[in-house]
């Protein structure tokens, strides 16, 4: 059955609230059973926060907006305890669930929310300009477009989803995840406006997307949250372009539970700061991870947004004192094509090499895109980790074992090359295989390949 939110009350004027009488329409198709809930065409409905319940469709026809209200106390907050979500300061890192949520939904299964309308995060109400490239607000952090939990066999298509002040769509413990067809346009000078973040999620499907983003347009996590509902496993994406300010696809830094099983392929990734990144700095581990059929192309953003146009970036490191990192083993890459301002980095702990790390087929371009510094690798966050200041190479790997480069291709362009070197700088690296390498240096003082202990 169809539910109008227009027979339940719903003006559609852009400003009322109108999310009482959607959350009517949404309660009366979940009592019959299940349905589609409509939201009509060329109507403008501005909202308080919506529960989705089970069974339930929320169908955006062509030309309709949702927007959600620029008020923090018409939110809906998933903790169970006040004591889980204080409101923290800008630079903490999201461990627990979020404490304002806009669209939300718990141990709903068979949900989707479908249709080729609009919903518009309303961002600019919850944020504050720091400079003309980047924008945070007082509160960390700020309202979740769409948190579900524990929901399993679930489906978001064809849907625009925009202006998300926080984390756009954010699936945490669920099964049986299809994105499929939507558009993620958020602002790029947004702080922390992730695209897709599947957290602790199971046989998820990311397909056909386009995602501009202020911070990482896919990003896999394991917070601390949510940690009961047990690994973050069985991942395909696929078929997606992607443009971002932080890192277009993503591992991590949340990651306090393992990841395994992930298949990221075909994507076009442009005029990003970074393009594919593994970050660990909690316990959880990385494993069995291929990336392939891929093109890069990576510049430099203001200094204020991690990543140094890297692009591909490995690092494990400490989050802090009390916290051992776990590990990355079994990663491949295939067919990628980057044209980058800097080159890839594999960076390891004398402690915690990353190990067992595949590249083939992989060609490396770099040259000077951007005004902003090159010459540097950023390793943050993490216990002591920062910037590393050094000319950059097409690969550059440290406490790195088994690590296999096979039918590669480095070379520099351009005029400016004054912050390039070799080819390949390895060091304390155990196991460095080489195979039909062809490299090239940035200037005479270096060699194709420098390996030190």
């Amino acid at each position: 059955m169809s539910y109008n939110v227009m027979d339940f009350g719903a003006i559609g004027d852009g400003k009322t609230d109108d999310g009482s009488a959607i959350q009517a329409a949404i309660d009366a198709c979940a009592a019959s059973g299940g349905g589609r809930v409509v939201l009509t065409e060329g109507k403008h409905f501005y909202s308080s926060s919506i529960i989705l319940k089970q069974n339930v469709e929320l169908h955006l026809e062509k030309g309709s907006r949702l927007q959600a209200h620029e008020e923090l106390e018409t939110y809906f907050n998933p903790n169970e305890e006040a004591e889980d979500y204080d409101i923290e300061k800008i630079d903490k890192e999201v461990v627990r669930k979020p404490p304002y949520v806009f669209i939300y939904a718990k141990d709903a299964d068979y949900i989707s929310i479908t249709g080729e309308g609009t919903i518009d995060g309303n961002a600019y109400a919850f944020v504050k300009r720091v400079s003309q490239y980047y924008v945070t607000g007082e509160i960390y952090p700020r309202p979740t477009l769409i948190y579900t939990e524990h929901c399993n066999h679930i489906t978001f298509k064809d849907v625009i989803l925009e202006n998300a002040p926080f984390w756009t769509l954010h699936p945490a413990g669920c099964e049986d995840v299809l994105i499929q067809n939507i558009r993620i346009l958020n602002h790029l000078d947004v702080a922390n406006s992730d695209g897709i973040d599947p957290d602790h999620s199971r046989n998820v499907r990311i397909l056909g997307c386009h995602i501009t983003c202020g911070d990482d347009c896919i990003c896999l996590k394991s917070t601390i949250g949510n940690m009961k509902y047990g690994p973050t496993e069985n991942i395909l994406i696929s078929d997606c372009t992607l443009i971002s300010t932080s890192a277009a696809l993503k591992i991590g830094t949340e990651g306090s539970g393992n990841f395994r099983n992930i298949l990221m392929q075909n994507c076009i990734i442009s005029n990003s700061n970074r393009g594919i990144s593994i970050q660990i700095r909690d316990e959880g581990n990385v494993e069995n991870v291929s990336f392939q059929n891929i093109m890069i192309q990576t510049r430099r953003f203001a200094e204020c947004w991690w990543g140094c146009a890297e692009p591909i970036a490995i690092t494990v490191a400490d989050r802090d004192k009390n916290t051992s990192a776990g590990k990355i083993s079994g990663i491949r890459f295939s067919n990628i094509f980057c044209d980058s301002e800097n080159g890839v980095l594999v960076h390891g702990m004398p402690k915690n090499c990353v190990e067992d790390i595949f590249f083939e087929k992989v060609q490396v371009t770099l040259s000077a895109k951007s005004k902003w510094k090159r010459g540097q690798y950023d390793l943050r966050p993490g216990l002591g980790m920062g910037i590393i200041e050094r000319k950059s190479p097409g690969f550059f790997l440290e406490n790195a074992e088994g690590v296999i480069i096979r039918d590669c291709r480095v070379k520099f362009q351009g005029d400016d090359l004054a912050d390039f070197a070799q080819a390949i700088y390895a060091k304390n690296c155990r196991d460095l295989s080489l195979e039909r390498f062809k490299g090239e240096t940035a200037s005479q003082e270096y060699g194709e390949v420098e390996i030190c202990s």
